[in-house]
C-alpha cells in the first residue's frame, strides 16, 4: 500500500511514482512529426489504434551526476538510449558548448526497435573561476537529444574541487 511504509507506519510524505509508471518523461519536448514516406512505418491492426508514438527513446539513467571532481582530471560516465517503440529511429546529440568541458562520444545511425546505443558522457574537470565558493564550483547543463518524435533533455551535473 502507499498509505503506510515498510514497517507498517503511515507515511508521512507522499510516495513519488517514476515517469516510466506515470505515462511521461520529464525531460522531452514533443517534435512537430512530419509524415515521412520512407521513415520505415509498421502498419498492422493491433497498432491502427493506438494513440501513443510509435517510436520513442528512453534515457536509462534520466539524469547524471557525476559529484566532487578534481580539477584537471577526465571523467566519463555511461547512459543508455534505448528505442521503446516499434519502429526503427534516428537521433543526433547536440554536442555542449566547450566551456562546459562536457563531451559526448556516440555511434551514430538507426537503432531498431527494441535496441539501445551506449552515449558516453566525458567531461573534463576545469574550474571557469567565477565567484568564490569555498573552492567548490558547480556545474549543469542540459544535454539536448534530437530524435524524429522528440527532443530529450538529458541533465549532467558536477562540482568541481
Amino acid at each position: 500500500s502507499l498509505l503506510v511504509n515498510a514497517a507498517r507506519q503511515p507515511r508521512k510524505e507522499k510516495v513519488e511514482l517514476p515517469p516510466s509508471l506515470r505515462g511521461s518523461k520529464p525531460d522531452s519536448i514533443l517534435n512537430k512529426k512530419v509524415d515521412d514516406p520512407v521513415g520505415g512505418k509498421v502498419n498492422t491492426s493491433s497498432l491502427a489504434t493506438m494513440k501513443q508514438h510509435l517510436s520513442a527513446f528512453h534515457l536509462i539513467p534520466p539524469n547524471v551526476t557525476f559529484g566532487v571532481l578534481k580539477e584537471g582530471c577526465t571523467y566519463t560516465a555511461t547512459v543508455i538510449l534505448k528505442n521503446v517503440g516499434v519502429n526503427f529511429s534516428r537521433f543526433r546529440v547536440k554536442q555542449p558548448p566547450p566551456h562546459t568541458g562536457l563531451r559526448v562520444k556516440y555511434t551514430p545511425g538507426p537503432v531498431a526497435a527494441g535496441l539501445q546505443v551506449e552515449l558516453e558522457i566525458e567531461i573534463f574537470a576545469m574550474a571557469i573561476g567565477g565567484e568564490d565558493t569555498d573552492g567548490l564550483e558547480e556545474i549543469s547543463h542540459h544535454i539536448e537529444i534530437l530524435t524524429e518524435a522528440e527532443r530529450l533533455l538529458l541533465p549532467v551535473r558536477a562540482n568541481i574541487l
